[in-house]
């Protein structure tokens, strides 16, 4: 039970049309692949809130259709890697301002790793 944290389900498909009448015969409703991406997204959400006790306050469903692929589209196989979902954590966004607000109150510098090197030719 995080109260300060949200998930958006992102929806994907990959980028064959949908064949309308195919489709309203399975899955009514559906028009293309943004509604089918959204469906896709919808029906996890529906899992983590009755399977896994998430609150549904807490959840946002979203689809974007074929306009991501993280693989070409050119064969089935990777065809079915751009068909998914994706589940990204959200903080609440005021909590975020404020810690950034608090850190630069702090003054607080911000570092990075060493690019120093040192005697031995090493880095540091």
């Amino acid at each position: 039970d995080k109260p300060d944290l949200e998930f958006m389900v992102e929806g994907h498909t990959d980028n064959l049309l949908i064949d309308q009448e195919k489709a309203s015969e399975t899955i009514p409703g559906i028009v293309d692949n943004w509604d089918l991406s959204v469906k896709r997204a919808t029906s996890v959400v529906r899992i983590l809130q009755n399977d896994y006790g998430v609150d549904p306050t807490k959840l946002v469903a979203a689809g974007r259709s074929f306009h991501m692929p993280i693989a070409d589209n050119d064969s089935s196989v990777t065809r079915a890697r751009n068909r998914r979902t994706r589940i990204i954590v959200l903080p609440k966004l005021d909590q975020f301002a404020n810690l950034i607000e608090e850190g630069m109150s702090m003054n607080v510098p911000v570092t990075g790793p060493s690019n120093t090197i040192n005697s031995e030719n090493k880095p540091d």
